[in-house]
């Protein structure tokens, strides 16, 4: 069995057809999915679609690229989601972002400060989107743990470093590995992967994003994180049924996740 720990099962591109996506995750051994949110809509559609769908289960957040977009009460209505809806497991996406460059820097940081804020209030976990900012993340990730402890989070989607790997780990969080994983010029990545501890990793898909091989360039679905995890397998030179029973334990661990 998996568990897709990052799925944007929101977006339009699944709304023709949404039944049939999650009966062919769970047709591939997909036991459950988190429907990522970004925004106040999207949000919204996650809570809704968790509470409609079994296979489902919902994480509340305010992404860093729209943050120059978010309007007064937005945030008040993650919290509150937050606090009173039994299936958000979850808050995020959140974190930083260089990239796109789409939302002032210190703005990012006072709302990823503020959603770790509330995951340790809440005694929830995050999931973390970093791109570009590994130094920046690690940086304000260290001082909520030099402060706080162990840090309950995941970097999703991860595409760093080893030592902004090694970092992540010493500080307590789980690394999440996407389609990238699978494709040919992904090498270093792989071998970042192969030094992730078994007890530490989880499987995504960042549906509808990062097809993996052999989807790569079309529609991403939760389905498809089995393709992932065969290559995690391959990386760690276990058997893909022994990263799927590591990966969900640790997803079930981390997220609360229960069955």
């Amino acid at each position: 069995m998996l568990v897709d720990t990052h799925a944007h099962l929101f977006d339009g591109r699944f709304r023709s057809d949404l039944p049939a996506v999650l009966a062919r995750a769970a047709a591939a051994g997909v036991e459950r999915a988190i429907c990522i949110g970004i925004d106040r809509d999207s949000n919204r559609d996650s809570v809704r679609l968790a509470k409609h769908y079994p296979l489902l289960v919902a994480a509340v957040g305010l992404q860093p690229n729209g943050l120059a977009e978010v309007e007064p009460g937005d945030w008040d209505e993650v919290v509150r989601q937050a606090e009173t809806e039994p299936k958000v497991v979850a808050i995020g996406e959140t974190g930083l972002d260089r990239y796109w460059d789409k939302a002032p820097f210190p703005l990012q940081e006072e709302y990823f400060a503020r959603h770790m804020e509330l995951a340790r209030r809440l005694g929830k976990p995050f999931v973390i989107h970093c791109r570009e900012a590994e130094a920046d993340t690690v940086r304000m990730l260290r001082d909520e743990f030099d402060r706080h402890g162990p840090i309950r989070a995941v970097m999703h989607s991860f595409s760093g470093d080893l030592p902004t790997a090694q970092a992540c780990l010493q500080m307590g969080l789980y690394i999440s590995f996407a389609g990238m994983l699978t494709y040919p010029s992904a090498q270093p990545l792989r071998d970042v992967a192969k030094e992730v501890p078994l007890d530490r990793l989880l499987v995504e898909t960042d549906c509808p994003y990062l097809a993996p091989v052999p989807h790569r360039g079309k529609r991403n679905e939760p389905a498809h994180v089995a393709h992932t995890a065969a290559v995690l397998a391959e990386c760690k030179g276990i058997s893909a049924d022994e990263i799927g029973e590591h990966t969900t334990r640790n997803a079930k661990a981390l997220f609360g996740l229960g069955g």
